[in-house]
């Protein structure tokens, strides 16, 4: 079972319906995804992991900011976070960097939302793999999220 049939089971659980799209030439960067879907790369909820104390840290960014973690999200919580290694990303969260979903983790975690998603009707986040990408608007994502609306950018 690839990363996007075990995140489809993660989203039958919520009962997420989920609109996947997969591409072949991939949507590994938050740029590769916007260049398939024809958007811009703001569009693109890309899901960056970091090392928290107890849990993984995921902040769910606009493809085009990049996260301030040594100022704002150390001010956010208390401390700063480290960076993940890829094998820690895949540990934490079920998934392989390049394809981690915003939500449907196979462990407990931590989730920031940038305050920048909020400008857009819709946006893209990963479906479990580097070639599968699905629309959702930022409310219902803060939602399904349970998470923090922040300022995280650099």
């Amino acid at each position: 079972m690839d990363g996007h049939e075990i995140w489809m089971e993660e989203c039958a659980k919520i009962n997420f319906e989920a609109k996947p799209r997969r591409y072949k030439e991939g949507t590994r960067t938050s740029e590769d995804a916007a260049r398939q879907l024809q958007c811009d790369v703001s569009n693109i909820a890309k899901s960056i992991v970091f090392e928290g104390q107890d849990v993984a840290i995921i902040v769910i960014t606009s493809g085009s900011n990049r996260v301030d973690r040594k100022k704002k999200l150390k001010k956010i919580l208390g401390y700063k976070p480290g960076q993940a290694s890829p094998e820690y990303v895949l540990e934490s969260t079920g998934y392989a960097v390049g394809g981690v979903p915003p939500f449907g983790h196979l462990k407990e975690t931590i989730k920031i939302i940038d305050e920048d998603l909020f400008k857009y009707d819709l946006i893209w986040g990963a479906g479990g793999t580097a070639d599968t990408v699905f629309p959702i608007t930022p409310e219902y994502l803060k939602e399904i999220c349970n998470a923090e609306i922040r300022d995280v950018k650099q």
